[in-house]
């Protein structure tokens, strides 16, 4: 079992070094391709017209000037990469509803199951006022990760899962959900300020529609989405 380790927020990201801990935890052999920083809300682009440079960082360890689907397209075409599996992630915040379009960590996963390959985006929802205990993180991913990637999909999907931002207390896994992506937008608001307009939202007040991937994560269980490309 290969798989190839990938997200948006930065090949130096806490979430990323989870998600090494939590492949470790399931015995597999891996490879990183993630972005030298952080590029977060980047949505599906890719670099065709300039060239990408990437560094190694030791062994099966690099980092891309680029975009999180510019790294699974460089592992997969231009690296020799041939994984069983992509996971990107852990994204820190949600990826849910109107994010899906967004988001650099699921245009990773997407991008991958383009290309015929198993994926998975993780993300970890975020509460402020909440520590984040990344090695718990870990030991849920390896739990989600092993129990999600032994169900049966079709060719061109992909897995889209948040997990809830709970407790440092509460260690046992929440449920399960299987969810559909949120349906309504996204609270927008702006703040005028001297330099221009400011984004003012609040994500946490956005629409809770039932049975939506917001609804099961903002009440404390794992939101599992199967997504179509």
């Amino acid at each position: 079992m290969h798989v190839l380790l990938t997200n948006d927020d930065g090949i130096s990201a806490p979430g990323l070094q989870a998600l090494e801990n939590a492949v470790t935890q399931l015995g597999w052999q891996y490879t990183i391709v993630a972005p030298a920083t952080e590029q977060s809300q980047c949505g599906h682009r890719v670099t065709t017209h300039q060239h990408l440079r990437v560094e190694p960082l030791g062994e099966n360890r690099h980092a891309v000037h680029g975009t999180p689907a510019d790294c699974v397209r460089l592992a997969l075409f231009a690296l020799g990469l041939k994984p069983d599996l992509v996971l990107s992630g852990v994204n820190a915040g949600g990826n849910m509803g109107q994010d899906i379009v967004i988001s650099g960590t699921v245009a990773a996963a997407r991008e991958a199951a383009y290309h015929g390959i198993r994926s998975m985006a993780l993300s970890h929802y975020m509460i402020r006022e909440i520590e984040v205990d990344w090695q718990r993180t870990a030991t849920w991913m390896a739990e989600i990760v092993r129990e999600t990637h032994a169900q049966d999909h079709a060719r061109s999907t992909f897995w889209n899962i948040n997990i809830p931002h709970l407790p440092t207390d509460q260690t046992a896994l929440p449920p399960r959900i299987p969810s559909h992506p949120a349906r309504s937008p996204l609270n927008v608001s702006y703040r005028k300020e001297e330099n221009g307009y400011a984004y003012s939202a609040s994500y946490a007040s956005r629409p809770r529609d039932p049975g939506s991937d917001v609804e099961t994560c903002f009440s404390g269980k794992v939101s599992v989405s199967l997504l179509h490309v």
